[in-house]
């Protein structure tokens, strides 16, 4: 009995001790649509490597494009690019309100958006381009996201985010208790196997001598 208990107490301190590393999970997460006025906001874009050990050269250019107006086509603006591990704003609306907001992978390509204004809304355009270094060739793949931004005075209240604080708190609760009695079972599990063993010696230890198995005599020839 003790070995199984000292079992279920090593799977539990592993359980809740132990941090395995890991390496880098690239999660392909969407994009913020609705920005404050005169605060920040990230343009989130990322674009996961499939095979993160090949090396690429990446070239990343965002444009924006305003909403459109009297059936009139928006034009597209190149307003940032990322070139030879450079980041760099483009002349126009965004100049010096634009920064790198990415990782250093290169998998997420991210801008963020300074001081933000009602002007800013619009359609954003994130391209990512990268060519692949083999010996023999250089493929390209592509990928392209767009992002309808619109501002507002105030953020809205978002009940989503509310409901996963909550069921946060709720899950964090419910793993502390569920602890506790793990603990508690093993302890009762522990305790009761020592007084088993305590009250067989006891047992044994009160029989008399004369009663006491004894080894039998050798027999000689």
């Amino acid at each position: 009995m003790v070995p199984q208990v000292a079992g279920y107490l090593q799977t539990l301190v592993l359980l809740v001790f132990v941090v395995h590393p890991g390496q880098q999970v690239c999660v392909d997460v969407p994009s913020g649509t609705e920005a404050v006025l005169g605060r920040s906001m990230k343009l989130t874009c990322i674009a996961c490597l499939r095979r993160e050990e090949i090396k690429a050269k990446t070239r990343v250019d965002w444009y924006y494009m305003p909403n459109k107006e009297n059936d009139i086509p928006p034009t597209k603006t190149h307003i940032y690019k990322y070139e030879d591990e450079s980041p760099a704003a483009l002349d126009g609306p965004f100049k010096g309100r634009l920064t790198w907001n990415g990782s250093q992978d290169l998998q997420d390509v991210s801008i963020q958006i300074i001081n933000v204004t009602y002007n800013d809304s619009g359609v954003y355009e994130c391209r990512v381009i990268r060519e692949f270094e083999f010996d023999f060739f250089t493929p390209s793949v592509s990928l392209t996201k767009n992002i309808n931004l619109s501002v507002k005075e105030k953020a809205s209240e978002d009940t989503t985010a509310v409901y996963s604080e909550i069921m946060m708190y709720v899950l964090l609760v419910f793993l502390t208790f569920w602890l506790l009695v793990e603990m508690v079972y093993c302890y009762r599990k522990i305790s009761k196997s020592d007084e088993q063993t305590q009250d067989t010696a006891t047992n044994y230890l009160a029989i008399p001598s004369d009663q006491k198995a004894c080894p039998a005599a050798p027999v000689s020839q």
